[in-house]
C-alpha cells in the first residue's frame, strides 16, 4: 500500500478491506459518542440554499441485540491483545449497549 491514502466509509470494513495487519500509523476518528442521535445529510440546490431532501449519514445508537453478540464474538475469535480486552469489557460491563459500541468499532 502506498503512503497518504484517505479512506471514506466504515472505519472497520475499510481497515478489514483495504489495510494490512499492524501497518497504519495514524488513523484519526471524531465521531459523535453516545449521543443517542442518528445524524442526517442535507442536501442542497445549485445555489447554496438548503432543499428538504435528507438522508440518514449514521446512527449513534448501540443496542445490544442480534447484530452485536456476533461482532463482538468475532472480535473475540481473532485472538490476541484485543481478544482479552474485549472479553475483560464483558466481564466488566456485561451484555450492556457500551459493549455493543465496543464490539462494532
Amino acid at each position: 500500500m502506498s503512503g497518504n491514502i484517505l479512506y471514506y466509509g466504515d472505519n472497520l470494513d475499510v481497515l478489514r478491506r483495504h489495510v494490512a495487519d499492524q501497518s497504519v500509523d495514524l488513523v484519526y476518528l471524531d465521531p459523535p459518542f453516545n449521543s443517542n442521535a442518528s445524524y442526517n445529510v442535507l442536501f442542497g440546490h445549485a445555489d447554496g440554499s438548503r432543499a428538504a431532501a435528507q438522508i440518514e449519514a449514521f446512527e449513534d445508537t448501540w443496542r445490544w441485540d442480534q447484530a452485536a453478540a456476533p461482532a463482538f464474538q468475532e472480535s473475540v475469535q481473532r485472538g490476541g491483545e484485543v481478544a482479552q480486552a474485549m472479553a475483560a469489557f464483558q466481564g466488566l460491563l456485561g451484555e450492556a449497549d457500551m459493549l455493543a459500541y465496543l464490539s462494532t468499532q
